[in-house]
């Protein structure tokens, strides 16, 4: 006999356990097996299980588990990222917390070492937590970025972009995070509004210019001022040291006079150009803007049109180097700022500060001001690559769910900019590139020179390549050391020639990029890769569509020709119960091992399915997730009352066979709702697919045919009991295996209850949709009855009515037919509707309640139970403050300045009440109308 309640704290490792080791997470070698594949979007090594990853993990799990049990060869395939910057900083704290030695004075070997012994010891946490959520990931298949054999391809992949062209290295500007000293991409940065100010400089204009400039008099009329400088405003004074120009609009009357002059920069002394550009906005300050092409995006286009040049002023540590003054040399970069204000201050070139918020970008990790800063980093030419991957969700080789997010997918592609994927950190794929000096043919073709201060890359696949390429290069032997030193030639003609392995790794995301693929076997033609590639269904977030799906587009196709998904599902966003984002500050952040603790997995799964409907985010809350543990309770309690009635399962039993009216509409019903979960597990619909189970097991299994079949299993027609026991049973186990994707655990153990399955709940049979077990006669019949009660029950609940007391219902207008099932379950009727009397007369009886059934109408005689004119008022009563909301709050919704300034979640939450007093009112409106018929 099962236990009166279902433990999860207890069983749910036990089965984790029995089902890993059965081997049931893996795909099956069945040659005829259709295969079905997803691969895990890799969690951070560094971290841990948060809301998000359980419900994107949940909806991976439904799928895998559904198709696994539709027969195919199912592949959910695990693995973690090895997460460039956040490991570096997680070990970097480490040892400083200790009190150790910072990374660069253990060296780099020492340090990545050390974060190999990190791994080692603290990673595996995220895959646990998994575990316990119920993953049925095929973890003997688990990979990591970093592993031996994703390292492989990641060189495959940048040595054959580099020799086709698509990888090259270029000096550009980068967003530089002077934290961590690396580029980071415009994905990682974080815009913050701040306080801050516009400084408003007077440049002198050069060799005793002087122009007319427009300016109101002391009365507000127009009138000319000769001036002898130009102002311009900036919000980083400090840049000012490396401006090579000034520009202001070519149509701008003020200035045009101007251009081709110069100004003299303060504090440097140097001469620099006015340069008309269309950048600078007439409209906007003094209409005249300084241009800093190593420090800032567009003033750097500035430069490239103008040909300026480019003066880094910045150390990769944002302090200032040895372009600057040397008065301000070594300083950091706001301490710089503050000395200039003062200087131009003191010397009477700041015309004015101006307050103003403005968005200053911050790195997302390092929470330091990100400075734009010229160095030189690997590109990949991604508008080339971009192009393929545009063509194949365009032409619909794959497909987004929900649709609207192709948009989104397609305008960052449409305007693409190179891909900076060189970092400057320790831990990642280094990348696979040495560099020597550069070597010139003589102008005389009798040899070359060596440009000892020139870098030449030679891009390989491993050392010995690299070596090859440069001993073949320089005609000369060749010797790698850790470090090249610029400028320091060979100590004779015939003495080897260094080169260095570069010293940066790879963006993170550029491994990503090749995860469909590479960890499949590529570039080896492995079974996998053959059985397997391109996957299924990519389950992901809406803010990694341009870090990773974009990416993996491009590289899958690119390299395998293929799209690496048929489809993309983007989940939607996890907002607590009033639909704000989840937050530390705010104090609202859901843990799911928290509440898999209180609630068990099975409860937090069905949530977040059922909650899962495109295009809307989940707005969750505990009530919800309590609700659905009720929910495994009710299927708990449902198997309890069938072994209690002795319902078990009957080899051979054929549904198809069964005579009793209540059990061919039963199999009807099971088949309408395996169409529907499967048609919406099929489509990504999770919501409809859970909503369609909680339906069937609730409210037409466990609330109806339960209470309907009692009468049979409590009866004395023998075989009509036995029909029922094995149908009950034959109910609950597609209950069980429909159930089963979204709610694991409790399925499985409720199926092992049963004594003699020949196999595990997970890789049992999905059902199969057959029109034929449909019964029309049987739904029409049982369906009536289920009305009638319903009308019963409701009539009943909204007029007051005592439970306790017998009312009386007569039906007239009833047909042949209808008084035939009147009274095939007469009894069914008085028990469930706690009626004293059914029957059925010509007209209805005085102080009834009618209400509609099929052709005829039901009249509840209530007037003996209830005071009809007090229960009139109390209605009426209701349906005024029902109106009051609705006027209300129909007046917040229409007015324009409260839409606009109210947070979404406000909106939101004012249209459900809204709506929910609409409802209410209609409801109870329509009792009143019942109500006055008995008056």
């Amino acid at each position: 006999m099962l236990e009166k309640t279902f433990d999860p704290k207890t069983v749910e490792p036990r089965l984790y356990e029995m089902w890993e080791t059965s081997g049931a997470f893996k795909p099956s070698e069945d040659e005829g097996a259709v295969p079905f594949s997803i691969v895990i979007p890799p969690p951070n090594v560094t971290g841990s299980l948060h809301i998000g990853h359980a419900l994107n993990n949940t909806l991976q799990d439904v799928l895998t588990r559904f198709e696994r049990m539709r027969g195919k060869a199912a592949l959910w395939l695990p693995g973690t990222d090895h997460a460039g910057i956040a490991t570096q900083m997680v070990v970097e704290r480490q040892l400083a917390a200790a009190g150790n030695v910072g990374r660069r004075d253990m060296g780099r070997e020492a340090f990545v070492e050390k974060v190999w012994q990190w791994k080692a010891e603290s990673s595996g946490t995220i895959q646990g937590q998994l575990r316990r959520l119920g993953a049925s990931c095929d973890w003997s298949r688990e990979r990591f970025t970093l592993d031996e054999g994703l390292s492989a391809a990641v060189r495959k992949v940048f040595v054959q972009l580099y020799k086709e062209g698509l990888i090259y290295r270029d000096k550009r500007l980068v967003n530089w995070d002077p934290h961590f000293q690396t580029a980071i991409s415009d994905l990682e940065v974080e815009q913050k509004e701040v306080d801050g100010h516009y400084w408003h400089f007077a440049y002198k204009l050069a060799d005793g210019v002087t122009f007319d400039y427009p300016v109101k008099d002391e009365e507000g009329n127009d009138a000319l001022e000769t001036r002898d400088y130009i102002v311009v405003a900036t919000t980083r004074p400090e840049t000012m040291l490396g401006d090579t120009a000034v520009a202001v609009h070519p149509d701008d009357e003020r200035y045009q006079a101007l251009i081709g002059k110069a100004v003299i920069l303060p504090i440097t002394g140097r001469r620099i150009p006015i340069v008309g550009d269309d950048y600078a906005d007439p409209t906007k300050g003094s209409g005249a803007v300084k241009i800093t092409p190593a420090h800032d995006f567009n003033d750097f286009q500035v430069g490239k049109r103008h040909n300026l040049p480019l003066i880094n002023i910045l150390t990769p540590f944002a302090t200032l180097n040895d372009e600057v003054p040397e008065a301000y040399r070594g300083q950091d970069r706001f301490a710089a700022r503050k000395a200039i204000i003062a200087r131009a201050e003191e010397e009477g070139w700041l015309k004015a500060i101006e307050k103003t918020k403005h968005m200053v970008p911050h790195g997302d990790r390092s929470g330091v001001v990100i400075e734009p800063f010229l160095t030189d980093q690997w590109y990949v030419n991604a508008g080339e690559l971009a192009k393929e991957a545009l063509a194949a969700v365009e032409d619909g080789r794959t497909v987004f769910e929900p649709k609207n997010w192709e948009k989104t997918y397609f305008e960052w592609l449409r305007n693409i900019e190179p891909w900076c994927i060189s970092r400057q950190l320790w831990w990642g794929h280094r990348i696979p590139a040495w560099f020597g000096p550069k070597k010139w043919d003589k102008i005389d073709g009798s040899g070359f020179e060596i440009d000892w201060y020139g870098d030449h890359p030679f891009v390989a696949m491993n050392q010995d390549d690299a070596v090859a390429q440069a001993r073949a290069y320089y005609g000369r032997d060749v010797v790698v050391v850790e470090k090249r030193d610029l400028g320091e030639p060979a100590a004779s003609d015939n003495a080897p020639i260094e080169i260095a392995q570069d010293e940066d790794v790879l963006d993170t995301w550029f491994s990503s990029a090749l995860w469909p693929f590479s960890t499949m076997g590529w570039p080896e033609q492995t079974r996998d890769l053959e059985r397997f590639y391109p996957t299924h269904t990519l389950v992901t977030g809406f803010d990694i569509i341009f870090f990773w799906v974009a990416r993996m587009m491009m590289m899958g196709l690119h390299f395998t020709g293929k799209a690496p998904f048929q489809r993309v599902f983007i989940n939607a966003l996890v907002r607590d119960e009033k639909g704000q984002k989840m937050s530390k500050s705010k104090g609202n952040v859901m843990d799911p091992l928290v509440l898999i603790d209180e609630f068990g997995a099975d409860a937090l799964r069905f949530t977040l399915t059922a909650m899962s409907g495109q295009g809307r985010d989940i707005k969750l809350a505990k009530q919800r997730i309590e609700g659905y543990r009720n929910f495994g309770t009710k299927l708990w309690n449902a198997h309890r009352f069938a072994q209690m009635n002795e319902c078990a399962a009957v080899a051979g039993f054929d549904p198809s066979s069964v005579r009793l009216t209540l059990s061919r509409w039963i199999r009807g019903e099971t088949h309408k709702t395996v169409k529907i979960v499967t048609e919406a597990l099929e489509a990504c619909a999770f919501d409809d697919a859970a909503n369609a189970l909680y339906k069937f097991v609730w409210n037409v299994v466990c609330d109806w045919y339960v209470e309907l079949s009692k009468p049979i299993l409590n009866g004395e027609d023998a075989e009509a009991k036995a029909e029922s026991r094995a149908m009950t049973a034959w109910v609950l186990d597609q209950c069980l295996i429909l159930l089963h994707p979204v709610m694991p655990f409790i399925t499985e153990e409720l199926w092992a209850a049963t004594d003699g399955r020949a196999k595990a709940l997970i890789v049992e049979q999905w059902p199969v949709y057959d029109a034929a077990a449909i019964d029309a006669a049987a739904d029409t019949e049982i369906n009536w009855l289920i009305d009638l009660i319903s009308e019963v029950r409701s009539v009943r609940s909204e007029m007051n009515v005592p439970g306790s007391a017998k009312v009386p219902l007569t039906l007239t207008g009833a047909g042949v037919e209808t008084q035939g099932w009147l009274t095939t379950h007469r009894d069914l009727i008085l028990f469930l509707g706690r009626l004293g009397e059914v029957g059925v007369a010509e007209t209805a009886p005085v102080g009834s309640v009618p209400f509609v059934i099929a052709e005829a109408t039901g009249n509840l005689s209530v007037a003996e139970f209830i005071d009809l004119k007090a229960e009139a008022a109390r209605l009426a009563k209701d349906i005024a403050a029902f109106d009051k909301t609705i006027e209300g709050t129909r007046r917040k919704l229409d007015n324009p300045e409260f839409v606009k300034k109210a947070p979404e979640e406000v909106i939101t939450e004012n249209q459900e009440r809204l709506k929910d007093a609409e409802d209410g009112k209609a409801r109870l409106s329509a009792a009143l109308e019942r109500l006055k018929a008995a008056l």
